[in-house]
């Protein structure tokens, strides 16, 4: 402890404080066996304002790596002390030891900002290159590139920003013109994404939690590789339902333990998780069970053709949803997987297939009548360009033999779409398509018009807003869906600003539709009461003629039961 405090007194990091605050100091143990200084700032942190900037999502970053071949990783040395804390706030960070009271004078570890704020820095220092070659999250820095020679130029840029900013890398820790490499937890390479095997093998060494602490801490250990397992929720289910008992010792159920047994034993055979290829069609896998929802996302390609996951998706069905029948959650489990992989799927370059192994998504073709939520449901699919394939529940497969088991499916019936086009395109476009071709024909577009799209002259936008947006298959959507919807098939160049005002100008959605928020200022909703005389509505009733020398009556109102005193 004096080393260090001598140590960091000669950098300038701290100095001895007068300050009311005091924090607990101690050590705690690195994995190369050194010791890492620790501060207790939990009181600080509680009432700390807290800063917002968003940490790069890692799942988003990974799926840059699409054509990476070399790879290089740099671990940054001290990070968080090259943030010098604002003038006049140092007092609040500061901290008691043996030898005496101090304070930082730069960011330490531990504050709950610390994070984001070294967050936006280090983006700010390597903005021209996130996203095409530099994934950077907090102190952790990836290069990559699709040749050897662009690697070791980029490698050589990030190493001259770095010292352009006197920011320094621990070199134990760097590893360069890597093809595979560990990076966040995960093994990285040119052909995709898989788990770290100490991880994996963390988990089978794992014994049987005894407490709901350690149920949760294994949970949350298995969850951030759930996107490696498949059903991971529904296999998850009877452990996260153990979680919401408050019992300080837990009795495990059979289900219980063969669901702790499946989870161990499907970290051993997960597989590669592949780049996705725009370049190449997808395929999305879904089902459904009584308790979850699960998803898989796979494309086809090698010599010969097989067929590789890109991701995982599911979660745990809502007691609401898990009323649904069959049809319904299995529509849910497409919606889920489609907003999931919205990046990849809409607007994708070949139109992909649904496999599913539950024909009663047939019922649509035939219905005449979507209930609230189908027709929701419906107007969503209406963005994504893909067919539907049956494919019997006897050929659902296993995680760990998926590459093996897909490449042997064949459709049983032809592929189908989910929705015909008069649920939802027909009320929308037939009824105008007719002024709009008249129109057109009698006057050319204007060149900037995209060439799939019907232009929609000034004196027809109204009523191609009205069909779009007012129909009763439409459902009143909001701005960005009415604005997908007509960008779909029609244009013209104020497409999106008469749009909004034709929304806020809509007497049904204004009459209809809630704020999703509360309102801003101190204009704010009353609490309930749950007593008499808890809350009083006071007021005034003034200019009353006068009695007994009296013009004005106070008006008291107990709120629970309206009894009222004057």
């Amino acid at each position: 402890m004096n080393n260090y405090i001598e140590e960091e007194l000669s950098k300038g990091f701290i100095r001895t404080s007068t300050s009311p605050a005091a924090s607990g100091f101690f050590f705690v143990k690195k994995k190369d066996g050194g010791l890492r200084p620790c501060i207790d700032y939990r009181g600080l942190n509680d009432i700390t304002v807290k800063f917002r900037y968003p940490l790069p999502l890692v799942p988003a970053a990974l799926e840059q790596l699409r054509k990476a071949k070399y790879f290089s990783k740099l671990d940054l040395r001290s990070a968080y002390n090259l943030i010098r804390i604002r003038d006049g706030d140092e007092w609040k960070t500061a901290f008691s030891t043996s030898t005496g009271h101090y304070e930082y004078l730069v960011m330490p570890f531990g504050l709950s900002n610390s994070p984001s704020v070294f967050q936006s820095f280090i983006n700010d220092v390597f903005r021209d290159m996130l996203n095409r070659w530099v994934i950077v999250y907090i102190d952790d820095i990836l290069v990559y590139s699709n040749t050897y020679e662009e690697h070791v130029q980029h490698v050589r840029t990030v190493l001259q920003r770095l010292i352009d900013h006197q920011l320094y890398a621990k070199a134990e820790k760097c590893e360069f013109h890597q093809t595979s490499t560990s990076f966040l937890g995960y093994i990285i390479n040119q052909e995709g994404v898989a788990m770290d095997e100490k991880k994996v093998k963390a988990v089978l060494d794992w014994p049987l939690p005894v407490t709901l602490k350690e149920v949760q801490r294994f949970l949350g250990f298995a969850n951030f590789y759930r996107r490696f397992i498949r059903n991971f929720s529904s296999v998850a289910s009877p452990l996260t339902s153990m979680t919401k008992r408050n019992a300080p010792h837990l009795t495990w159920s059979t289900t219980a333990q063969e669901a702790f047994a499946e989870l161990k034993s499907r970290f051993t055979s997960a597989p590669i998780l592949h780049h996705p290829n725009p370049e190449l069609p997808f395929t999305v896998e879904v089902d459904a069970s009584n308790t979850g929802i699960g998803a898989i996302l796979s494309q086809r390609h090698g010599s010969p053709l097989k067929l590789y996951p890109c991701a995982y998706y599911s979660r745990k069905l809502s007691p609401a949803e898990q009323n649904y029948d069959v049809g319904n959650r299995e529509l849910l489990a497409m919606k889920a997987a489609m907003e999931e992989w919205r990046h990849w799927l809409e607007g994708s370059k070949h139109p992909f297939v649904i496999l599913t192994d539950h024909k009663n998504l047939e019922y649509l073709r035939s219905a005449k009548r979507l209930n609230p939520r189908q027709a929701r449901w419906a107007l969503f699919f209406t963005r994504f360009d893909f067919t539907v394939t049956y494919r019997p529940g006897s050929k659902n497969t296993k995680a760990d033999a998926l590459s093996r088991q897909h490449d042997g499916v064949v459709p049983t019936e032809s592929k189908e779409t989910l929705l015909p086009e008069s649920l939802i395109v027909a009320p929308i476009q037939w009824d105008i398509m007719t002024e709009l071709t008249q129109a057109n024909s009698q006057k050319t577009p204007p060149p900037e018009c995209p060439p799939n799209k019907t232009f929609v002259p000034r004196d027809l936008c109204q009523k191609v807003l009205q069909q779009v947006h007012s129909v009763l298959s439409s459902g009143h959507p909001g701005i960005a869906a009415t604005v997908h919807l007509l960008q779909n098939s029609f244009w013209w160049p104020t497409l999106r600003a008469d749009t909004i005002k034709f929304i806020n100008e809509c007497t049904t959605c204004n009459t209809s539709k809630h704020l999703r928020q509360l309102p801003s200022g101190l204009l704010q909703p009353l609490p309930v009461p749950h007593r008499p005389w808890s809350h009083l509505a006071i007021d005034f009733i003034t200019d009353l003629p006068k009695s007994n020398g009296n013009t004005t009556i106070l008006t008291v109102i107990d709120r629970f039961s309206k009894a009222c005193r004057l």
